[in-house]
């Protein structure tokens, strides 16, 4: 089995960037996921059906020494190598592409095209550091790239296709098959590509015909308005069964969780704060945290009284707090990803602070795969946590470790990766 790029490129596009990218652009952190899942796919297709262009084999080469990887949410839209990198890929079909993700999203055409130069500077990042790492050359490169060719198509999400991105006949001379959709490949590049492409039961619709006079535009461009608009009622669909949480401290100092669906944490969609990055206040200590975040729900409650009133666990156990920058890696239960150690170093903090309280660790993944399998993952990943505690000297303080499975999973097993993300999720709660 060909490795999947893909899984290179997560580590580095997690939930964490998300809400910072979504911060800074002044975008809904579902919005720039929705973006981000539809653009991965893209610049990995351009990349892999260029994968022996002298420019995308020197970014990737480079790629390691440049820094890139370590500066994703820099000033990325006027980096001049990243757009003459996808000038060279997609040539005038960029603005296409950037519109039409916009539009898939919900987002500004300024957050779609900067999202562009994040997503292909940690695609070409990841790929570079792998390249290192496993001693390719720029010819072992392309190869890799080439192996992505059979499975682009199917990492589109949902309400998206190569056609729907309106990059014209950009894919017409790629060898994807998208939705098994029927695509005549030239012998060689020639400015008169014909493209047919089925899009119902019934017909096919060429993308694009030169020869049959001004009438012909409507023999594609309907199908390409009809795609667009399931992809704007699939996002209001998705829109509508976002479920939003309130976390409150009430008068009698216990947290009070108000949310449409009884979960064991706090769901992503919170309608706490806007995540800032800034100083949360542990009793004259500052903690690098997101107001309403974690640490700042856990500190008010336990200043609040809140866990001393607490008479025993009953009272407890459905106030969960789901850490914001804790990760795994693909797969795995014991390897953090980068940054992750920094919130767990928190609760650290706050558990000497507080050496009366005691927590219970909580791990929970989609539901995609087998259930059997989510379950030993998400439970082996809470005890990694727990094991981890305690080689911190808080071990005691940390009474247990359950794994959930997908059971409290909220996003459809068909839903894109990126909207899926949300469910792989790490969390903490106060125990008796």
């Amino acid at each position: 089995m060909s490795l999947n790029i893909i899984d290179l490129i997560k580590g580095q596009l997690g939930p964490a960037l998300v809400s910072q990218t979504a911060s800074q652009f002044g975008e809904s952190e579902s919005g720039i996921s929705k973006a981000i899942g539809g653009l991965i796919p893209a610049v990995l297709g351009g990349l892999a059906n260029n994968s022996e262009n002298p420019h995308v084999l020197d970014a990737i080469t480079n790629a390691p020494s440049s820094g890139i990887s370590g500066n994703l949410t820099g000033d990325l839209a006027n980096n001049s190598w990243i757009s003459t990198l996808l000038s060279s890929i997609f040539g005038d079909k960029v603005s296409g592409l950037v519109n039409s993700i916009a539009t898939y999203a919900g987002i500004s055409n300024n957050s779609s095209g900067s999202l562009l130069n994040l997503v292909t500077g940690a695609t070409i990042g990841s790929i570079g550091k792998y390249a290192v790492d496993n001693n390719l050359d720029k010819q072992g490169i392309s190869s890799l790239l080439n192996d992505q060719k059979g499975i682009v198509s199917s990492l589109l999400p949902a309400g998206l296709s190569f056609a729907s991105l309106n990059m014209g006949d950009w894919d017409a001379r790629y060898k994807f098959d998208n939705d098994k959709d029927a695509i005549n490949i030239p012998a060689q590049e020639e400015p008169k590509i014909e493209v047919t492409r089925s899009t119902a039961p019934n017909g096919t619709f060429p993308d694009r015909n030169t020869n049959d006079g001004g009438g012909s535009i409507w023999k594609w461009l309907l199908p390409l308005l009809l795609l667009i608009a399931a992809g704007y009622f699939l996002w209001k669909q998705c829109e509508k069964k976002e479920t939003t949480t309130t976390t409150t401290v009430n008068d009698s100092g216990n947290v009070v969780t108000d949310t449409a669906s009884v979960s064991p944490a706090d769901t992503t969609g919170s309608a706490v704060t806007t995540k800032v990055d800034e100083d949360i206040d542990l009793n004259g200590t500052a903690l690098k945290g997101y107001k309403g975040g974690m640490e700042d729900q856990m500190i008010a409650f336990l200043k609040s009284d809140g866990y001393k009133n607490a008479k025993d666990d009953a009272a407890l156990k459905t106030t969960w707090y789901n850490f914001d920058h804790v990760n795994f890696k693909i797969g795995s239960a014991n390897q953090l990803e980068a940054g992750s150690e920094g919130q767990l170093q928190n609760l650290v903090a706050i558990l000497k602070a507080y050496p009366e309280a005691k927590v219970k660790i909580g791990g929970y993944t989609d539901k995609t795969g087998d259930e059997a399998k989510n379950l030993k993952l998400s439970a082996d990943r809470a005890t990694f946590i727990k094991s981890w505690l305690d080689k911190q000297g808080v071990g005691a303080q940390v009474a247990g470790a359950d794994g959930y499975g997908s059971q409290f999973a909220t996003v459809d097993a068909k839903a894109s990766d990126a909207e899926r993300a949300v469910d792989r999720k790490m969390a903490v709660r106060f125990t008796k």
